[in-house]
């Protein structure tokens, strides 16, 4: 016995080494997510759609504070089963999911909404897709792209109303060869996501790429993408622009880190509730 419990402590330390670290990627991730029993009334369930790539599928770190639920804001699961919503919403690449903007969205929309008003957020989005692919409904990283979005749209429609979708995309077109033709692109999927949902006025709320990456030739890239979206926006009394000039990065000069995540949410929430009134 004496023997045995002698090598027992020896083998310990190489027991507990060889043990997998948590993530901590997704070491605040919920465990659990609550389906919704009931249904909010339709005309009180005010629907918005989250699409674009990466940065509106969300990269940041999820804390605590994320997850905490709100029985005025849903989601749904990759089940497409109404749940109080929770960070991470996007399921689709779960190795690289993180935070995204829509709870931070969701809960400063409530200060600006009536109070019988619940606040519905579909994840929509997929990292490093163009806006080629989202026209083309390319089948990319096992999502097809437009189909999915349709099927998000129907989702929507039977249970309550489509008040506005959120956009944040461009870096995977801020390619030399793609950005002569992003802004006609563009116009042409947003009248494409507009058509399905049957409203030519649907508000939709563009992000700005970020003002952080690097090289200097990237950063113009983007710039050149931003100066579009403006564009587009000067053109579409429908179409909002939030800035990221002041915004920081997660650390690999793509994504947006968790702080900026929660201030797109706001800012995004601000530009659609100046568009709903």
């Amino acid at each position: 016995m004496k023997c045995y419990l002698f090598f027992l402590v020896l083998l310990l330390p190489i027991i507990i080494t060889c043990q997998e670290e948590p993530d901590p990627r997704t070491r605040y991730f919920p465990r659990n997510r609550e389906t919704v029993k009931e249904l909010p009334a339709k005309d009180r369930f005010w629907i918005f759609i989250l699409a674009g790539q990466s940065n509106m599928a969300g990269r940041g770190q999820v804390e605590p504070p994320d997850t905490i639920d709100n029985n005025r804001i849903l989601s749904v699961n990759e089940k497409h089963q109404w749940i109080y919503a929770k960070e991470p919403l996007h399921y689709y690449e779960p190795n690289l999911t993180g935070l995204d903007c829509g709870m931070s969205f969701a809960n400063n929309l409530l200060d600006h909404i009536p109070s019988d008003v619940t606040v519905g957020i579909l994840p929509c989005a997929i990292g490093g897709s163009s806006v080629e692919q989202w026209l083309g409904d390319s089948l990319y990283r096992g999502v097809r792209l437009f189909s999915n979005f349709k099927e998000k749209a129907d989702l929507a429609g039977k249970s309550g109303i489509i008040k506005g979708l959120l956009w944040h995309q461009g870096e995977s077109n801020s390619k030399p060869e793609l950005i002569p033709t992003y802004k006609e692109k563009l116009v042409h999927l947003l009248t494409a996501f507009r058509t399905y949902i049957s409203n030519d006025s649907l508000p939709v709320v563009a992000g700005q790429l970020g003002a952080y990456t690097e090289p200097e030739e990237r950063q113009k890239r983007w710039n050149s993408i931003n100066s579009i979206i403006r564009e587009i926006a000067a053109e579409d009394p429908f179409v909002g622009v939030i800035e990221t000039k002041d915004l920081t990065e997660k650390g690999d000069k793509v994504h947006f880190d968790s702080k900026s995540q929660r201030t797109m949410g706001e800012r995004f929430a601000d530009e659609i509730a100046e568009m709903l009134n």
